[in-house]
């Protein structure tokens, strides 16, 4: 009768511990998932901080608007983001980068505007899933970096390669 009993007192010792982990796990998602906006939401603020002007980095690029859309997808391509949603009659493009490890992603939003034939003005807005999140490297500077190399590869003459050229 003892032996049972004390079986009986380890599964359920066990399965709190088990019970507790779940609580822990449920909780942590419900917190992680109340703090980080959704792909839907950060795309609205993206687009809605462009139409105010008030957010974004522009830069011009030597390229045409043709070439510059090319570029800004081979980044995209190059940082693995996720989906590009590309709305090109209204000059702009979309994309996002999810979750990894300890990055929470962002929502970033690429306007592509001719200033002249030859010459294209970029602007570029991110907003991170977590307002705090310093892991996610997929920002302005990056993606300036990026394109300037995608600049110097079409000048060149050469193709933009679909793997990632060393930075």
């Amino acid at each position: 009768m003892m032996q049972r009993f004390a079986a009986a007192t380890e599964r359920f010792a066990a399965m709190g511990g088990y019970m507790k982990k779940l609580a822990s796990i449920f909780l942590l998602s419900i917190f992680l998932a109340s703090g980080c906006a959704s792909l839907q939401e950060l795309s609205r603020e993206v687009i809605k901080a462009r139409e105010s002007g008030k957010e974004g980095v522009a830069k011009v690029y030597p390229v045409t608007r043709e070439q510059a859309w090319d570029i800004a997808r081979a980044v995209f391509c190059w940082e693995k983001t996720d989906e590009v949603m590309e709305h090109p009659e209204e000059n702009y493009m979309i994309t996002s980068t999810g979750m990894k490890m300890v990055a929470f992603g962002s929502v970033m939003g690429v306007w592509i505007e001719p200033v002249d034939a030859d010459n294209t003005k970029i602007t570029v807005i991110t907003m991170r899933r977590v307002k705090n999140d310093i892991f996610t490297k997929l920002n302005e500077a990056t993606f300036f970096e990026r394109f300037e190399q995608g600049v110097n590869i079409v000048k060149s003459g050469k193709q933009l390669p679909v793997v990632s050229p060393v930075k």
